[in-house]
């Protein structure tokens, strides 16, 4: 009997490269669910989706024990950084009590639970950083990942939590850009931008975190495991590499720090992930940032 995957947030940017990558290599039988209705029911007519609110624990335990999947993969959460910083009430809600719920659920279904997490539980000082480093966020989205991230490792059902960083892509209906097209719109229109210079990540291609979701899945894998791009860069860095890529030109790129800008919550200056253990144990090969942004070029191409 075909195994079962269940998505959370199959509307979203890896929710979707992960509908994409699962219906393609058609070992599984899929089960996406979102809040609202499904917005990409045109690209894939043949999804089956159902309507989970992950914030209402008794549609996550209906859906869940309806469907009883093999895996929950859970890439649904409150992710603009600024606005968990003030809206703490709404943040704890998506990213710490929705993990409650559906830990629960997974426990009684016996399902293995796979779920998201973020290079911003880490400060920052000492990165890139291995799975088994210490935790210490400086702001309110990093403390309620760990939080969650501390639910999950508590679990009583299979589990793995996959750290990412500064994820981008292009998928259908969009509701964020991300710094690619950023960058080359307003370098085309001739707008003069600033970007900061003084932290670092390692900028992650949408479908090679849906493809380490996936691997996870495949091998079974448990624990915790880092998922990004290999390459540590400053958004200057990015921002560069893709105005060369375009040939547009990179005087209107300015160089700037991150204390020119104000916001509600502070970024941790230097994260970014060390890959050996993903590499190792299962298979994981992402893609440059180079090669990112070709692949994002084509899709521009084609959409």
């Amino acid at each position: 009997m075909r195994k079962k995957i269940l998505i959370t947030g199959s509307n979203g940017l890896l929710g979707q490269k992960l509908v994409s990558l699962i219906l393609k290599e058609n070992e599984y039988d899929l089960i996406a669910t979102a809040r609202g209705e499904n917005r990409i029911k045109e690209i894939y007519p043949e999804m089956k989706f159902s309507e989970m609110d992950i914030t209402n624990s008794k549609e996550v335990l209906n859906v869940i024990s309806t469907e009883k999947p093999d895996y929950v993969i859970h890439t649904a959460a409150m992710t603009q950084v600024d606005d968990c910083e003030t809206d703490k009430e709404q943040c704890d809600l998506l990213n710490v009590k929705s993990v409650e719920y559906l830990n629960t659920a997974c426990e009684l279904t016996n399902c293995h639970l796979v779920h998201l997490s973020t290079d911003f539980i880490f400060d920052g000082k000492n990165g890139p950083y291995k799975e088994n480093d210490i935790a210490n966020p400086i702001s309110y989205y990093g403390e309620s990942k760990l939080r969650s991230e501390e639910i999950v490792k508590k679990s009583k059902t299979k589990w793995a939590i996959v750290r990412t960083v500064l994820v981008y892509g292009i998928v259908h209906k969009m509701s964020r850009s991300n710094i690619i097209l950023w960058v080359k719109k307003s370098l085309e229109e001739g707008k003069s931008i600033n970007v900061v210079n003084d932290q670092w990540r390692t900028p992650t291609l949408a479908e090679d975190l849906a493809n380490g979701c996936y691997l996870i899945c495949k091998n079974n894998a448990e624990g915790v495991f880092n998922i990004s791009g290999p390459d540590l860069l400053t958004p200057y860095d990015m921002a560069i590499l893709t105005a060369d890529y375009f040939n547009l030109d990179k005087n209107l790129i300015k160089e700037v720090d991150g204390s020119i800008f104000k916001q509600a919550a502070k970024r941790p200056p230097k994260t970014g992930f060390v890959l050996d253990k993903a590499m190792k144990e299962l298979n994981y090969k992402p893609h440059s940032f180079s090669e990112g942004i070709e692949i994002i070029a084509r899709q521009t191409e084609n959409s």
